[in-house]
């Protein structure tokens, strides 16, 4: 038998990908999905093995699929491509059909392509791709979208019977009203929206509560457990769960829920015995662990068959959750159980494909309430929602709220996050521009450098207004007990990862001078020319270190961070310490396969992480990497003194004029056709800065 071969304008085509991936245009894998379609079917014309190409590139850059009319329009602004890759592709479409209903055609012809539609035949082996309207898709993202979309419409659509009547008085004990204004009798009382969000998610088994740093939301949630075991017929046996993406969240989210229980106790007196019951609260954990990942495949041992034994799911830092892990984390609950999303829909969208809580909060702002919604919130909260707010919207909006009111950030860095937000580029220079009466000490600061040496200054000595940099945790690395003690020992080494957490360089990009790579060396090196660390091979007493790969079996997770330190026997072997919350956990460095030094890292491994003082390293280089959503991430993980190094002055500018889009067909699947035009109106999240109180 002989085997069919691609057409020469098929093989000519493969030449051209192949050489783009040489380049560096495109990966290998692109490439080589390309050439197993022509595999698959060497009838395959050029047009169908460019697509597949194409297709697989941008799910490596996060997509869920191809528009096929985005990439004809403009595919190189679709593909974030420069000039010369841009020129290159131009002219490569040039020699294919320009109209995006041919392309329709030939991808609906081939047998490579299932399509999504009524009546259409079954995938097979040699359906890799999915033709679903406008979008094409690869075939295991294609199941993973509409999978979580069926989750969200079951869930969404599931209702629990609630007494206004009871709910109301335990919101009112749990969200005590503010205390009148006298000149301000006459106005309008603002809306609770956290206590809105309480009232929302305690009718439905699906949530979502969102909002900027400062605005509540662990707060909230906090409140909403106390909620739920108010209410229910057997407070003692309700099984909840906490989780986040990373370790560093999960622990955040534990002490965040833990504290706020712990101080509602007075308010409820004997009603309710919330701090034994907050005892009953496990561990907050990891998704892969909640979910109980396996070494060597992508499945867990929780799924849709043996779904977890839980009751209620709270999951915090939600725009990390990319689509894979969303299909599986919804599929794995028990159809009766509650879940509540937690998460700040304008940062960066998950490392891999999918920006899943960006979708299910497109146009959050707007709330989108029908009148019965603002019915039932009026209700159980007595809280009237205005009616801006109550225009009518889909099923998700009703499960859905905004958190409006920063409590924590409404100083310098909370208008700088503001005027980033909303793409102010003028308003965020100034901002970072220190007037003389400052002198250098403002809680913002941009400096624009010639080299990266600025960075690494800023990480030995810090800068007026936020002294120290690293200083402080290498102080206290060398105030190691004298004794043996494992108590003292123990103290010591919270105090080192505690120190260490005050400070972070923040990077735009992982490769390059300017790369968290390369200022992880630089900064490493000076150290060690100080006399701060004494750097003998890969392995050192001080060597920060951050987990890259999920490792079940030795209890490390992708984004752990832990320093390396000798153990209370100091001549036993070196050992990374991980912070629990105020558990601690250790490995042997031996253990560690997968880790990389951490005094740099990414912006998008800093998500869940907060300190003291951020910088953030843009680089000089122009980057598709740079966008809105990135330096508002970066600004946000600061809590008193950020700072803004720009490689070339330009740099904040462009990035502000960048958003990030991610291709999905999610909105459609849940049938939210307003929010896909994109053309709502917006209602702006305040930035004053009310009176501090524990809120946020």
């Amino acid at each position: 038998m002989t085997l069919a071969m691609p057409s020469s304008e098929s093989t000519a085509l493969l030449a051209t990908l192949q050489d783009w991936s040489e380049q560096g245009w495109l990966r290998r894998l692109d490439h080589a999905l390309a050439r197993f379609c022509a595999e698959l079917c060497p009838q395959a014309p050029p047009l169908v093995l460019m697509a597949s190409a194409l297709l697989a590139h941008l799910e490596g850059q996060g997509h869920s699929c191809l528009g096929l009319a985005d990439l004809l329009r403009k595919p190189a602004d679709l593909l974030g491509w420069a000039a010369a890759p841009a020129a290159a592709l131009d002219m490569t479409l040039k020699a294919l059909p320009a109209d995006p209903e041919a392309w329709r055609a030939a991808l609906r012809a081939s047998p490579l392509v299932m399509l999504d539609e009524p009546g259409a035949a079954a995938p097979t082996s040699l359906t890799p791709l999915v033709l679903r309207g406008d979008k094409l898709y690869l075939r295991r993202y294609w199941g993973y979208e509409r999978r979580v979309a069926a989750q969200v419409l079951q869930r969404g659509a599931a209702f629990e019977a609630v007494d206004p009547v009871a709910a109301r008085g335990w919101l009112d004990l749990l969200f005590p009203a503010p205390e009148a204004v006298a000149d301000a009798a006459a106005a309008e009382p603002p809306v609770d929206w956290q206590k809105v969000a309480c009232g929302v998610a305690l009718r439905g088994r699906f949530s979502v509560i969102t909002g900027g740093p400062g605005t509540g939301k662990t707060y909230t949630v906090a409140r909403l457990l106390a909620l739920l075991l108010a209410v229910s017929p057997a407070p003692e046996r309700l099984r909840v769960a906490l989780a986040a993406p990373t370790g560093k969240a999960a622990a955040r989210l534990k002490q965040s829920i833990a504290a706020a229980l712990d101080g509602l106790q007075p308010a409820l007196g004997d009603r309710l015995p919330l701090r034994q019951l907050a005892g009953q609260l496990g561990a907050a954990r990891t998704l892969h662990s909640l979910l109980g990942a396996r070494p060597d495949t992508r499945r867990f041992r929780f799924d849709a068959a043996h779904p977890l034994e839980i009751d209620l799911l709270i999951v915090d830092e939600a725009s990390m959750v990319h689509l894979e892990m969303m299909a599986a984390l919804l599929e794995a609950l028990p159809a009766a159980a509650r879940v509540v999303f937690l998460g700040d829909k304008d940062q960066l969208a998950s490392v891999e494909a999918g920006a899943v809580l960006g979708d299910l909060c497109r146009h959050a702002e707007a709330g989108r309430y029908q009148p019965a919604t603002a019915a039932f919130v009026a209700s159980v909260t007595g809280q009237t929602l205005p009616p801006q707010f109550v225009r009518g919207g889909p099923a998700l909006a009703q499960q859905t709220v905004m958190l409006r009111q920063s409590r924590r950030f409404g100083g310098p860095i909370g208008q700088l996050a503001l005027a980033v937000n909303a793409g102010d580029a003028s308003a965020a220079a100034r901002l970072l521009r220190p007037g003389a009466a400052q002198a250098g000490g403002a809680p913002v600061l941009g400096l624009d450098a010639a080299s990266p040496a600025v960075v690494v200054r800023l990480a030995l000595h810090g800068r007026p207004g936020a002294e120290g940099g690293y200083r402080r945790y290498l102080e206290t690395l060398k105030a190691r007990p004298a004794s043996a003690d494992p108590a003292a020992h123990a103290t010591w080494v919270q105090s080192v990862l505690a120190d260490f957490d005050r400070f972070r360089l923040l990077c735009a990009v992982r490769e390059g001078d300017w790369g968290a790579a390369g200022l992880n060396l630089a900064v490493e090196r000076a150290l060690a020319d100080q006399g701060w660390l004494a750097r003998r091979g890969e392995w050192y007493e001080g060597r920060p270190v951050m987990v890259t790969r999920n490792d079940a079996a030795v209890g490390v997770f992708n984004g752990d961070i832990g320093i390396v330190l000798r153990p209370a026997d100091a001549g036993a072997p070196l050992r990374a310490w991980f912070a629990d919350g105020p558990a601690l956990r250790s490995v042997g460095v031996s253990r560690l396969a997968d880790v990389e030094t951490a005094f740099a890292m990414t912006v998008h491994k800093a998500q869940g992480s907060e300190f003291d003082h951020t910088v953030l390293v843009l680089p000089r280089e122009t980057s598709r990497a740079l966008t809105r959503e990135l330096v508002y991430t970066g600004i946000t993980r600061a809590r008193s003194a950020f700072t803004l190094v720009s490689g070339r002055p330009e740099a904040l500018r462009s990035a502000l004029g960048r958003r990030t889009r991610r291709s999905s067909g999610l909105l459609e699947r849940l049938g939210d056709e307003a929010a896909l035009a994109d053309d709502l109106p917006g209602v702006e999240l305040t930035g004053d800065d009310p009176p501090a109180d524990d809120r946020c």
